[in-house]
C-alpha cells in the first residue's frame, strides 16, 4: 500500500470518527438539554421555539445547505475538504437521535461535556486538514468578502448564535451555552496541539503563476506570504519565490492549491519548529 493511500485511509478514519463524536455530543448533550452552543445545533436549539421543527432535522438541512453555499462561493477545494463530514453529519445524527438516551445530569455539566466531546471531534477532523462545515461557512465567506480575520468572524458568529437564544430563553441559558462554546475551543486547541506539537511547515514555492498562488493562499488559508526575487543559477532567469509558513493541518490544502494552479511548480518544504506572532494560535474552530 502506497503512502498516499495510507494517508487517504487515515484521513477518512479521522473525519469519520471526529464527525461521529461531534454528532454524539449534539444528540447526547446539546439538543436534549437545549444548550445554546455554537454551530448548527446551537442555531436549531435557539430557533426551535419559533419554527417548531425537530432540532436534528433542522441542523441536518442547514448543514447540507451551508455545504452547497460554501462550495459555490468558496470553490471546489473547500467543497471536497468538507463534503465527507457534512454528509456523515445527518446520517450520524439521525441514527443517534433514535438510540441515544440523555444522561440525568445538570445542564451545566451537559454544556461542559457536550463542548468537550464536540471539540475533540472537530479537532480530529481539522487534524487532517478537513472541515466539519456547518457554521464555519458564513465566517469563511465573510472573510473572502471583507478580508477580516477568520478567527474574529467565527468568534462573532458563535457569540451571536448563543445570544440568539435570548429571544426565547433566559440569561442563565445563554451563560450555560457559553461554557459549551469555550470548552469546544479549548478541546480543539488541545487535539491540534497534541497532533502537531510545535511543528508547522515552511514552504518555498517557485512558479510562473506565483501571483495567483499568492492570492489563493491569502484568501483561502488566511496566511501572509513573503515574496522575493531570485535568479536561476543555470540560465540566469529572474524568478519570484513565495515563502509561507502554514500549520500542519493547512499543508495539504496548500499543496492542493499549488497543484490546481501549476502542477509544474517547484516546492521546497521544511519543518518550522518555533514560530512567534500572529496566526499561530488556534481560534474558534479554525
Amino acid at each position: 500500500m502506497t503512502d498516499a493511500r495510507k494517508k487517504k485511509i487515515k484521513n477518512v478514519i479521522c473525519v469519520t470518527a471526529g464527525t461521529f463524536l461531534l454528532c454524539l455530543a449534539i444528540e447526547m448533550f446539546i439538543i436534549p438539554f437545549n444548550i445554546l452552543s455554537g454551530g448548527v445545533a446551537g442555531i436549531a436549539v435557539a430557533l426551535k421555539p419559533f419554527i417548531h421543527v425537530d432540532e436534528t432535522l433542522f441542523a441536518n438541512i442547514l448543514t447540507v445547505a451551508l455545504l452547497l453555499v460554501g462550495g459555490l462561493v468558496l470553490g471546489k477545494a473547500f467543497f471536497f475538504e468538507t463534503a465527507l463530514s457534512s454528509f456523515l453529519y445527518p446520517v450520524f445524527t439521525t441514527i443517534l437521535a433514535k438510540v441515544i438516551v440523555a444522561p440525568s445530569i445538570e445542564p451545566l455539566l451537559a454544556s461542559f461535556y457536550g463542548g468537550l466531546l464536540g471539540g475533540i471531534g472537530i479537532g480530529l477532523v481539522m487534524m487532517v486538514g478537513a472541515s466539519t462545515g456547518g457554521m464555519d461557512v458564513p465566517p469563511l465567506i465573510l472573510h473572502k468578502l471583507t478580508g477580516t480575520k477568520v478567527s474574529i468572524l467565527v468568534l462573532i458568529t458563535d457569540m451571536l448564535t448563543v445570544l440568539l437564544g435570548l429571544l426565547a430563553y433566559d440569561l442563565s441559558s445563554v451563560l450555560v451555552g457559553l461554557i459549551s462554546v469555550f470548552t469546544t475551543t479549548w478541546a480543539i486547541d488541545k487535539v491540534l496541539s497534541i497532533s502537531e506539537g510545535s511543528t508547522s511547515k515552511s514552504v518555498q514555492i517557485i512558479s510562473i503563476h506565483w501571483d495567483e498562488i499568492n492570492n489563493r493562499i491569502n484568501e483561502e488559508l488566511n496566511r501572509g506570504t513573503t515574496i522575493y526575487d531570485v535568479k536561476g543559477g543555470y540560465q540566469g532567469t529572474p524568478r519570484k519565490v513565495l515563502l509561507v509558513v502554514v500549520s500542519q493541518k493547512q499543508y495539504s490544502s496548500l499543496i492542493n492549491i499549488i497543484n490546481e494552479i501549476d502542477d509544474k511548480a517547484f516546492v521546497i518544504t521544511t519543518d518550522a519548529v518555533d514560530m512567534h506572532g500572529e496566526g499561530f494560535t488556534y481560534g474558534f474552530r479554525i
